[in-house]
């Protein structure tokens, strides 16, 4: 069970030991589409100037009990003080690369997909069709986050229902059209079983237990 942003906290610590408990929660998106308790979007302007202290709280508690701490939609000064205070590789489940990201962009700039990777984490790459034309082009794009932060610290980052649009990965019947474009690009079949689920297990066992 996966909840993306913690809004449903409400400022409250204890519901993360409710929802792990009672709703078996196991990966935990900090923030989502709007500012909340524990920190900044990307897509809005700052008020917390990254991660409160309310979501640090969270973040360590998270890491007590067990569970995988994803900052997708995070500023990157929410990042950075997050993998300051996790124990734990974190995750940023779903983005892309851009060498510089506009104001409210959801892309991640090269030193911000580091932070990630500096944790041991995992970045996915998403398959929106504003960033990538096809399947091919979204190899490429997961080829261009690799030469970043290395093959160990990337992977699918599906997101396949959170579009206005059609993504370019919609299903995963698409799975082995994806591995044949990642093949073609370069990758060797070892490399594939680490972007396409290897590394997100290696994280959500280390988080998990």
């Amino acid at each position: 069970m996966a909840a993306e942003g913690a809004d449903f906290l409400e400022g409250r610590i204890e519901r993360v030991d409710e929802a792990y408990t009672e709703q078996q929660l196991r990966h935990l998106q900090l923030t989502h589409y709007r500012v909340n308790e524990l920190g900044d979007i990307q897509s809005e302007a700052p008020v917390h100037g990254g991660l409160s202290d309310f979501g640090a709280a969270v973040v360590r508690r998270c890491n007590a009990l067990g569970l995988v701490v994803d900052v997708a939609h995070g500023t990157y000064d929410l990042v950075k003080r997050a993998a300051a205070v996790s124990s734990k590789p974190l995750v940023l489940s779903h983005t892309a690369l851009a060498a510089h990201p506009g104001a409210r962009s959801r892309l991640v700039s090269p030193d911000h997909a580091r932070v990630i990777a500096g944790t041991g984490g995992v970045i996915g790459v998403w398959p929106s069709a504003g960033s990538f034309r096809d399947l091919a082009g979204m190899a490429d794009g997961i080829k261009r986050m690799v030469d970043v932060v290395g093959v160990d610290h990337v992977g699918l980052g599906s997101d396949m229902l959170g579009f206005i649009s059609p993504p370019v990965f919609r299903s995963y019947a698409q799975l082995p059209a994806l591995a044949q474009a990642l093949l073609a690009g370069g990758f060797r079949p070892a490399e594939l079983d680490k972007l396409l689920g290897g590394n997100y297990r290696r994280v959500f066992e280390a988080s998990v237990g």
